[in-house]
């Protein structure tokens, strides 16, 4: 039986995270403006659920983005497979975070994906240098969330 998920990321914007880990990831933003607009054509949605980022309407508090290999159900633009939901909370972030992401560069380009994060938002934290164990970086997203990138 397959396993299905996805991540559930707390945000203070999720449209503008989720386009700092589309870019990142080389993911696509998820699009379900068609669903929406129904929703909001039959009466199940109000306009006041509902917000609009780079020319596609969201669910307020919510974006999503899904690997660009990976099916997607045509009729809501949802991701049926490699997923990643921003969802805004009203707290900020406060503590490290018990789960992260490894994004994994090509052999011998770690520092160059590093700055390409950085030109998007990313911040460097701290390098890691294990010697043979592996060298990596220790970075956070435009809203403090950790990841590494080796």
């Amino acid at each position: 039986m397959a396993l299905n998920w996805k991540l559930v990321v707390d945000t203070r914007n999720a449209p503008v995270l989720a386009d700092f880990w589309a870019a990142a990831l080389g993911y696509e933003p998820e699009d379900q403006t068609a669903f929406i607009d129904r929703l909001l054509a039959d009466g199940h949605l109000t306009e006041d659920a509902v917000t609009e980022h780079d020319g596609r309407r969201l669910f307020r508090g919510l974006a999503a983005i899904r690997h660009p290999d990976d099916p997607f159900d045509p009729a809501t633009g949802i991701g049926l497979g490699r997923r990643i939901l921003f969802q805004d909370v009203p707290e900020p972030k406060t503590v490290k975070n018990r789960l992260h992401i490894d994004v994994h560069a090509a052999p011998g380009t770690t520092d160059d994906l590093a700055s390409r994060l950085e030109s998007l938002g990313a911040t460097r934290v701290r390098e890691v240098d294990q010697g043979p164990a592996g060298r990596w970086w220790v970075m956070q997203d435009p809203e403090g969330n950790e990841f590494c990138v080796a």
